[in-house]
């Protein structure tokens, strides 16, 4: 499975990140994670472009995380594509209709399969195996995790990649993530800022080394203005309570999981 970071920002846009987006590859199968402002022109940065994507997940509907959504359905009807695929939280299809209605234009471009996941759920999406959790957020939101079945063998599991959407910290949700060979979690803003609906470094590696879970890589993702020129100081403050290896995402940052 190949993971590029299309987007790490927040709403606050910095001029060096865009905001949410990551897409999985595996076997010639794509899932785009999350589609906030200036995805779609991350995702035609990249061999796969806009036109390589038909299946969008969310995690949420807060703005940073959907903004390009009308974006790439346009894309891919000026580009010839004939369907679009929106997953996301109880609500998702609601979302996407109520869109297209101030937009009428666009209503009927291409073929839209919309539908909803609960937390709890195990599910499939583009070729892809995933199970939901709900997070502690300002609204409903639900974190992953997700493999892809060709890339495992008769002898090994195939790597998991988790991905806490927007979220505080807690153990419960650190256990979810169990055995997963990459986490993207949500680390907002540095430890001076005092914030709800999000962690810091300290409420982060409190809660990965609380938990009863074995974790891969982490990756610190939806970084606000206020953490530049302050990661070193979050990464050991993270390195102060949890010593598992722990690095900051950047938009482009492209890796196999193997």
């Amino acid at each position: 499975m190949r993971v590029t970071f299309l987007g790490t920002g927040s709403a606050m846009p910095t001029g060096e990140r865009f905001q949410t987006g990551i897409m999985l590859e595996a076997a010639g199968d794509r899932l785009l994670v999350d589609c906030g402002s200036g995805v779609v022109h991350a995702l035609s940065t990249t061999d796969v472009g806009y036109e390589g994507i038909d299946t969008v997940l969310l995690t949420h509907h807060h703005l940073d995380h959907v903004a390009d959504l009308l974006p790439l359905l346009k894309a891919r009807w000026l580009a010839g594509a004939e369907s679009l695929e929106i997953v996301g939280p109880p609500g998702t299809p609601e979302l996407v209709e109520d869109l297209l209605s101030v937009h009428e234009y666009m209503q009927d471009r291409i073929g839209l399969t919309l539908r909803s996941v609960d937390a709890g759920d195990a599910f499939e999406i583009a070729g892809f195996t995933g199970d939901a959790m709900e997070t502690r957020h300002s609204m409903p939101c639900l974190a992953y995790r997700l493999s892809h079945t060709g890339d495992g063998s008769e002898d090994t599991e195939p790597p998991v990649f988790g991905y806490s959407g927007d979220s505080e910290a807690f153990p419960e949700l650190i256990d979810f993530f169990d055995g997963v060979a990459v986490l993207a979690h949500d680390c907002s803003f540095p430890d001076e800022v005092d914030v709800s609906n999000h962690p810091t470094p300290a409420s982060l590696g409190d809660a990965l080394a609380s938990a009863d879970a074995e974790i891969g890589r982490v990756y610190l993702t939806h970084l606000y203005p206020h953490t530049e020129g302050n990661h070193e100081a979050m990464l050991n403050s993270l390195a102060d309570r949890y010593d598992g290896d722990v690095r900051v995402a950047r938009d482009g940052l492209s890796f196999e999981i193997r």
